[in-house]
């Protein structure tokens, strides 16, 4: 495997640890991620020592997202060049973020975005069962590594959720509905409202929260649990039920979802807030679209 940019990885006993290592940028998603994130679910796969992986992330959240801020804000100068923390910038962005005087091929986009999707998989395709352990934020393109992965233990404080369901984007990975049927799945993504951490457990989208200083000692011992059961026995489980979703459509799916992403960002409205983020920033852009929202989670939703 070559050396990695974005994350971290260790084997400690049974347990391999794939951490998320970007913190000064929220661990936001670069072309790079989610490559590295393949590569090191390949080696846990093949390592006869592991049995269960644990996936994280460094610093105040798990992430934030896609690293968009260069190119939402027109700064495509220096695309290769290192971002603030020596991660170069993301070129699949690129195709996302063309004016509206400008040719967009949607299939360029397509290519892009799902080799993304590929490398998210990587997580659910594992031999071995994947571990999703989130704290702070998992927010937006972040929660296709979440919910991709086979379990999530979330801090009880925790936010996730699909804000660019608002506008500017479409869950590319398409498994809300698997996770949290399909009702659900349309509540949160009509709205992009997000989830706290404890109602991510009552609505079926995490197996555990706890608070964020037990948070750990939670996932350990999930870990541990796991980690007793024979490999082979592990592999099969995972195996048959994975087999129900993929009966269920979720490769035709997921390929409605990455060109519906590419769509978003080239209607209207999707020019506009580009248009607002080139001229006031990504952040700003963000906060003006979020901010009529509240910000409310469905359990705290008044009218």
């Amino acid at each position: 495997m070559t050396e990695l940019t974005t994350m971290t990885y260790a084997v400690d006993g049974a347990v391999a640890r794939i951490t998320l290592n970007r913190p000064r940028r929220g661990n936001g998603i670069t072309l790079e991620m989610p490559r590295e994130l393949a590569a090191c679910v390949e080696r846990a796969d093949l390592d006869p020592r592991v049995h269960v992986m644990v996936l994280s992330g460094e610093g105040k959240g798990f992430c934030g997202g896609y690293d968009l801020v260069a190119s939402a804000e027109g700064n495509m100068e220096g695309l290769g060049e290192a971002t603030p923390d020596g991660s170069p910038i993301d070129p699949s962005v690129i195709a996302h973020n063309h004016l509206p005087s400008e040719t967009w091929d949607p299939v360029v986009d397509y290519q892009m975005m799902a080799r993304n999707v590929r490398g998210f998989m990587s997580l659910f395709h594992a031999d071995k069962p994947v571990i999703c352990k989130v704290h702070g934020f998992c927010v937006a393109g972040g929660t296709d590594m979440a919910l991709c992965s086979d379990l999530l233990v979330i801090a009880s404080d925790a936010k996730i959720g699909y804000p660019p369901a608002r506008v500017w984007g479409v869950p590319t990975t398409a498994v809300w509905a698997h996770r949290v049927g399909i009702e659900k799945a349309k509540r949160l993504l009509f709205t992009g409202d997000c989830l706290s951490g404890a109602e991510a457990v009552e609505w079926g989208l995490a197996i555990e929260h706890a608070p964020a200083d037990q948070l750990d000692e939670r996932v350990e011992v999930l870990a541990a649990r796991i980690a007793r059961v024979p490999i082979n026995q592990l592999v099969m489980h995972k195996k048959l039920i994975n087999q129900t979703v993929m009966t269920q459509g979720l490769y035709a799916t997921q390929t409605m979802g990455v060109f519906f992403d590419g769509i978003a960002r080239h209607t209207a409205e999707g020019y506009g807030f580009a248009a607002r983020a080139a001229a006031e920033g990504f952040k700003s852009a963000v906060r003006e679209r979020d901010e009529p929202f509240g910000d409310l989670g469905p359990s705290t939703f008044k009218g």
